[in-house]
Parts: C-alpha cells; sequence; structure tokens
C-alpha cells in the first residue's frame, strides 16, 4: 500500500499540490499534517511510521515535507525500512524500492555520519581551547572544595548519615554517595 504524507508548516499554507502529486502517485491513504518539519511532535507523521506494514511505500512529494532535519530524516528512514517498507520522494526522485534508490540514501547518511563527525571534531577543539585558556566548560560544581571535605566528615564520624548530610547541603542522595566512594578509592590508592 503507498501511504502519502503531507505537511506545511503554517495555517495558512495550503497542501493542495501536494495532495494532487500524493493522489496522482496512487496513494490509498494520507496523512496530512500542519507543523513545523523541525519539530519531532508531529502526531500524523507518527500515526503513519506505527502503520506501516511490510511491502508498504511512505511517498512524500519532497524530502523536505517530511523533515528538514538531516538528523531526523535519517531516523525516520531507519523507522520506515525497520517496518519493512520503502521510501519514494516525487520530486527528488529517491525510491528506496530500487536499488538505486537505495544506494542515494545511503549516500545520504554517509554524508549525514561525516557530518556528526566535524561537528565532534570542532566541539572537541573548541573544548581543548577554552581549557588551555583556563575555562572549564559545563555545570559548575555544585559544592565547593570545603563542603566536599565537610561532608565526608560529617558522614564518616557518624554525625551524620549520607541522606542527612544530602539534605544539610541540598544535593541528592546519590551526589554524597558517589563524594564517599570517590573518596574512599583515593583513601586505599
Amino acid at each position: 500500500m503507498n501511504l502519502g504524507y503531507a505537511r506545511v508548516s503554517t495555517d495558512d499554507q495550503a497542501t493542495d499540490a501536494q495532495l494532487d502529486a500524493l493522489r496522482s502517485a496512487e496513494c490509498e491513504r494520507v496523512f496530512e499534517e500542519r507543523a513545523s518539519g523541525g519539530r519531532w511532535e508531529r502526531p500524523e507523521l507518527h500515526r503513519m511510521l506505527d502503520q506501516l506494514r511490510q511491502g508498504d511505500v511512505v511517498v512524500v512529494w519532497k524530502l523536505d515535507r517530511l523533515s528538514r532535519s538531516l538528523k531526523d530524516l535519517l531516523s525516520i528512514m531507519e523507522k520506515i525500512d525497520a517496518a519493512g517498507a520503502g521510501f519514494r520522494s516525487l520530486t527528488e526522485a529517491i525510491d528506496t524500492t530500487t536499488p538505486a534508490g537505495r544506494m542515494m540514501m545511503q549516500m545520504v547518511g554517509v554524508f549525514a555520519e561525516f557530518e556528526r563527525e566535524m561537528i565532534r571534531e570542532r566541539t572537541q577543539a573548541g573544548l581543548e581551547r577554552a581549557r588551555k585558556k583556563g575555562r572549564h566548560p559545563g555545570r559548575k560544581p555544585k559544592l565547593s572544595d570545603d563542603q566536599r571535605q565537610e561532608i565526608q566528615d560529617l558522614v564518616r564520624s557518624g554525625k551524620r548519615t549520607e541522606a542527612e548530610a544530602a539534605r544539610l547541603f541540598g544535593v541528592h542522595r546519590s551526589t554524597v554517595s558517589r563524594l564517599m566512594r570517590e573518596s574512599q578509592r583515593n583513601t586505599v590508592s
């Protein structure tokens, strides 16, 4: 069964051209949505993906109707593939039910993976530069070194339990437990 998906971003846009193209592509069922392509909360898209069966084909007018983000597009394509279904984009002439179409989607995936690696490298380089300048990106520690030492002393001496120390310093009990484990490891080493 051919399942069509039509999407526009705003209420003043119309899906008429998409619907005509999907009907011409012999879609037996069309899921129509008004939502941004950058958002993952698209109920009609998820309803369509949940109903996919082996041999179905998801048809869209253009790739950007399915998703604006390459990452989300690949995630959607994985869901389609996992259901044993195919995918067709009418404008870009991509059809994963053919060997050439599958190759095209694999190439898109390779470029997406390359892009993720490049972003990761730039992020790591930026973090390293910040560290060399004495900055430490990320969340600031909730406890100072003095507070950490005080918690360890209170718990070790038996004056407070881990739970009481956590309440006293306004942190989660697991923070105190982790602090005590680290302290014990440092004493053993």
